[in-house]
């Protein structure tokens, strides 16, 4: 899975770094306000590219002393940091420089420039964009995209994904406010084609912030892998009853589970531990997230009490 997500990160960056030198010669060519606002939409996500794959090897560090789990959520960190950066830069900027060229408009020149750089544009990323979609389509499997989105627990796909997306439309309003300003004459509707680039990055920013959160907090597992652990332990004879069982994504390829269980009063000790064993062994051995589990021996009484109490 970190191979496909560099990849796609990879593919991005070259494709987001050509764009972004074609966008700015063309807005110093042409003055174009919304040609500058792709240029900066370019530039951030080539950044955001390098930061993806700062928290993907960030994320691969050895546990030690202080960070026991590991390094995992470094991802979750950094496309976090990704989200803000989109809002706060790419969208900031755009709107900016929009109200700017509205205020102070100006003719553009050699508006045939900024044709070629956008149709080249629309090539590059295109090109990165079905690349990425490739890869999450497969990654998906058979859940539908916005609902893979919110239950995925990687990132960096889907934040590359999203990012191209919104460049694609971002490259499609750019090219109408630089065709209405030639037809018109007039270089406000270029401003304006900045303004809802802003809009756009903007409202990218917030939904990739939204879905990072969770991460970043801690989510569970999959509800299918959940059950599945479930089952997994009361197919034990030895185990009376599951009480809870808790899972937790330190990171795209870690999963912690902590079992609550209620043994059979008449088993020994001895064997107690060898059905933890079992139980860690077939987990693990079903599921190769799973890094680390850990079983609680609790009567059913005492968690039932417990759980009332927190309600």
């Amino acid at each position: 899975m970190a191979s496909s997500s560099k990849k796609v990160i990879y593919a991005a960056l070259i494709g987001n770094l050509c764009i972004a030198v074609t966008k700015y010669a063309a807005a110093f060519i042409t003055g174009s306000s919304a040609m500058l606002s792709e240029g900066i939409h370019s530039t951030v996500d080539t950044g955001n590219q390098f930061l993806l794959l700062y928290g993907i090897h960030r994320s691969k560090r050895p546990p030690d002393e202080n960070f026991p789990f590991g390094y995992g959520k470094e991802v979750y960190f950094w496309s976090f940091v990704v989200a803000l950066l989109v809002f706060a830069l790419g969208a900031g900027v755009s709107v900016f420089e929009g109200i700017h060229r509205l205020l102070h408009p100006h003719p553009l020149e050699n508006p045939a420039v900024n044709y070629v750089v956008l149709a080249l544009s629309f090539l590059f990323e295109g090109a990165s964009w079905i690349f990425a979609l490739r890869e999450f389509s497969r990654v998906k499997g058979r859940r539908g995209y916005l609902e893979a989105v919110h239950e995925g627990k990687n990132p960096s796909i889907f934040m590359v994904l999203f990012e191209d997306s919104a460049a694609t439309l971002g490259l499609l309003v750019a090219f109408l406010g630089v065709f209405l300003g030639q037809v018109t004459g007039s270089s406000r509707y270029d401003g304006l084609a900045s303004i809802v680039i802003g809009l756009i990055l903007g409202g990218t920013a917030i939904w990739l912030a939204v879905e990072t959160k969770g991460l970043l907090i801690g989510e569970s597992a999959l509800p299918e892998v959940v059950r599945d652990i479930r089952t997994l332990a009361e197919g034990f004879p030895e185990i009376e009853h599951v009480n809870e069982v808790l899972t937790l994504h330190m990171g795209p390829e870690y999963i912690l589970v902590t079992i609550s269980v209620d043994f059979r009063d008449a088993i020994p000790a001895g064997r107690v531990e060898q059905v933890i064993q079992e139980l860690d062994r077939r987990i693990k051995q079903r599921h190769v997230l799973v890094k680390r589990v850990f079983v609680e021996a609790e009567s059913r009484v005492n968690t039932s009490a417990f759980s009332a109490s927190k309600s």
